[in-house]
């Protein structure tokens, strides 16, 4: 269902879904540019396509969602949201559930379970000092373990341990 602004209404909460990037023809789970046009005029999603704004994107969000089911290694969709104070809700999947702490920064949603994740979206706005608590934590997380100097430090701790320097 619809409101009159063509937001979605899931169990009497209006919510605007807007989607980032293109369909990558080159991997057969991605979605094909027939399924996002199928989805628009659906009003399911909003397409923004490729954005290189994305940090302005996400600070007029309120919530990051990532509801891949694929291997995804580290995604840094969920580390850049919790870096821009947003709580995440991502997939149960490898990769995923490695960049949040549960309950703490963001929740995680069975792979491909479209009513658990209308849920953990759901309770993230009709509470909204959660989703605010988790959004802070968050950005405590990836200031602490994902910071560039970080990130930095375990590289060059590992290149020191490959030549023997360790």
């Amino acid at each position: 269902m619809l409101n009159r602004q063509g937001c979605c209404i899931y169990k009497g909460v209006a919510v605007t879904m807007r989607l980032f990037g293109s369909p990558d023809p080159c991997n057969p789970a991605s979605a094909t540019q027939l399924e996002l046009r199928s989805w628009s005029v659906e009003r399911i999603v909003e397409l923004s396509g490729y954005r290189t704004d994305i940090a302005a994107q996400y600070a007029v969000a309120n919530i990051v969602c990532f509801p891949s089911y694929y291997g995804e290694g580290f995604p840094k969709t969920l580390v850049e949201g919790a870096a821009c104070g947003r709580a995440v809700v991502a997939t149960d999947h490898p990769g995923c559930r490695d960049a949040i702490e549960l309950v703490v920064t963001g929740g995680l949603v069975p792979v491909k379970s479209a009513p658990s994740l209308a849920d953990a979206i759901q309770m993230l706005i009709e509470t909204p000092e959660l989703r605010l608590r988790m959004g802070k934590a968050g950005r405590e997380l990836a200031e602490q373990a994902y910071s560039i100097d970080r990130i930095f430090e375990q590289h060059l701790a590992i290149y020191k341990e490959l030549l023997g320097d360790g």
